[in-house]
């Protein structure tokens, strides 16, 4: 029957089909085309480390204040966070899809920023960073040693010293993340008899080595004003940083 109608009146259906294709030709004009265009929510994400604490006291000292001021935030449709037992906090904020990812970005971290002298001094001195992230890896790249001369320490140290601001700088990425054990580091156990035979606790320990893990200036010798007949002027290099 619609067939029947259009058939009866040629010039109205050249009418409507002429104005499909000039519909169409602008559609294709004005349309944005993109290789990978935005489909997903973009989102935010907030890290911060409290060593030596349990998932609970993460909880109660750094997510709470951090999220009741990231709550409510422009564009923000929900957040999730996940307190480790290591020590660390992870929150993520979802914003609605078209978001401008940079100011997210801006908004989120002048939130957090409010937040950040409620957090543990610990915690003030690591700093909690704010990043853009995205939901999905795109690519995973493994490290092997051949003939099994290097361990999972090395090759994740190996990654993150030689290849990660490599990558990082390549066009589209948005961050690296290297899985593994871990950057080298030093662990001290003591001994709770020791610490009761001196008086002390382990506040004081952990006092005594940043004291003398420091990276400091000793200065110059021969620096002006210089004693007639110096004519050199030598950098001082002092033991710095612990390494073993």
């Amino acid at each position: 029957m619609i067939s029947r109608f259009f058939v009866e009146r040629p010039i109205l259906a050249n009418v409507i089909a002429i104005l499909i294709v000039i519909l169409g030709a602008v559609a294709v004009l004005g349309l944005p085309v993109a290789q990978y265009p935005e489909i997903t929510p973009p989102t935010v994400q907030v890290t911060a480390t409290y060593p030596g604490a349990s998932a609970r006291v993460v909880a109660d000292t750094i997510a709470l204040p951090i999220e009741q001021q990231v709550n409510g935030v422009q564009d923000m449709l929900y957040m999730q966070s996940t307190s480790a037992s290591d020590g660390t906090y992870k929150l993520v904020v979802t914003f609605k899809v078209g978001t401008d990812l940079d100011m997210a970005q801006v908004l989120v971290q002048n939130r957090v920023a409010s937040a950040v002298p409620q957090l543990p001094l610990d915690v003030q001195k690591q700093g909690a960073v704010t990043k853009k992230v995205s939901t999905a890896i795109l690519q995973v790249v493994n490290l092997y040693s051949p003939d099994g001369r290097h361990d999972s320490l090395f090759l994740s140290n190996y990654a993150w010293i030689n290849l990660r601001d490599v990558v990082a700088r390549l066009p589209g990425v948005g961050d690296v993340i290297v899985f593994g054990v871990g950057q080298y580091s030093m662990r001290v156990w003591l001994d709770p008899e020791l610490l009761k035979a001196f008086g002390l606790d382990p506040s004081d320990v952990v006092g005594a080595i940043q004291q003398q893990n420091l990276q400091v200036p000793a200065g110059q010798v021969g620096m002006p004003p210089a004693p007639a007949g110096q004519n050199f002027q030598f950098p001082v290099n002092v033991a710095g940083r612990l390494d073993e």
